[in-house]
């Protein structure tokens, strides 16, 4: 594991030192090799980067010719295809592929996509892993909170059992897909992510133009559970799993203060200086947003990350207003 010091206490980075999300981060005296599938989105740009300035060795997989500069890997995960000897021998496989869940109103052709992005390619790897030789010795595969579906207040660790609805069985179909490749030899970690605090993609990108406007304001009721970890949590996260033995199976990746809705838009208000009272009724929302709108927006989620507490693992962000500045001045 890396050990890191908050950059306010040196000036410089001293031999043996990379820079990572926020600190300064000691190298692991072992480099490993990590293939990461997803690494162009949100978490995969910032976690390949994390690795990289550590001095691990990161395989891209790509949908094309590899280049001819060695960190791509090439994959058809559409057509079945991924060579084994790609994973032969690696210490982790990281797995982020999905379309964006909430990149516009959910048509059952667009239910169909977001399906398909993410059983397909975790089935083209986890059967590339159970024939690799020797196979990784983990895989973290993304998954998220929606497992839970809409729950109101009962809180949510990870022995909670999955809930209903197209996203409690997307995650768990997902994670099923997933646990094909768990062996003696290979252990699965399925994180389950809130929503991503950043402003470089994700919720909180589509909800700053209205609130910078003075628009913004809590969503129905506002008294929804939404879980949520900042970026830098949530990158910290995968790395933590790929050398945490103690993490096995489903792994909530939220922070431990859980937030209501109209508590979080406060604070996103607070953090850009614009006010934040104007609400957003439930049935616009749904007019506007169709089934999304009662499984992303409305719905009430309060996970909490028992398993991460447990393991050890310390969050950056606990509040969501540590992790609103770190997201907008980053």
């Amino acid at each position: 594991m890396s050990l890191s010091v908050p950059l306010c206490l040196c000036g410089i980075p001293p031999p043996g030192m990379a820079r990572g999300l926020g600190v300064l981060q000691f190298k692991t005296e072992a480099e490993m090799r990590i293939v990461v599938s997803g690494a162009s989105g949100m978490i995969g740009t910032q976690l390949v980067r994390r690795l990289v300035d550590e001095g691990h060795e990161v395989k891209r997989l790509v949908r094309r010719r590899s280049t001819v500069a060695g960190d791509e890997l090439a994959w058809d995960p559409g057509a079945g295809e991924l060579d084994p000897e790609h994973l032969a021998g690696v210490e982790a496989v990281v797995n982020l592929n999905g379309r964006n869940i909430g990149g516009g109103r959910w048509t059952e052709g667009t239910k169909h996509d977001l399906w398909s992005s993410r059983t397909e390619p975790t089935r083209v790897l986890a059967d590339a892993i159970r024939t690799s030789d020797p196979p990784p010795r983990v895989l973290v595969n993304a998954s998220a909170t929606g497992y839970y579906g809409d729950r109101g207040d009962e809180i949510l660790d990870e022995t909670a059992d999955r809930g209903s609805g197209f996203l409690a069985d997307l995650c768990a179909a997902w994670e099923t897909e997933a646990e094909e490749a768990r062996s003696q030899r290979t252990r699965v970690v399925c994180l389950r992510l809130g929503m991503v605090v950043s402003s470089n993609g994700g919720a909180l990108d589509r909800m700053l133009l209205p609130f910078k406007l003075g628009l913004g304001g809590p969503i129905g009721s506002g008294r929804q559970w939404w879980p949520w970890v900042g970026i830098t949590d949530a990158v910290a996260a995968f790395r933590f799993a790929v050398e945490n033995d103690a993490l096995e199976g489903g792994v909530n990746v939220v922070a431990p203060q859980p937030t209501r809705c109209r508590d979080f838009t406060s604070a996103l208000g607070r953090a850009l200086h614009r006010p934040a009272a104007l609400p957003a009724p439930a049935f616009a929302v749904r007019l506007a947003l169709g089934e999304m709108a009662d499984a992303l927006l409305l719905a009430s989620t309060r996970a909490v990350p028992s398993a991460l507490e447990a393991a050890g693992f310390e969050f950056a962000a606990p509040r969501i207003e540590g992790a609103l500045q770190d997201s907008l001045h980053r």
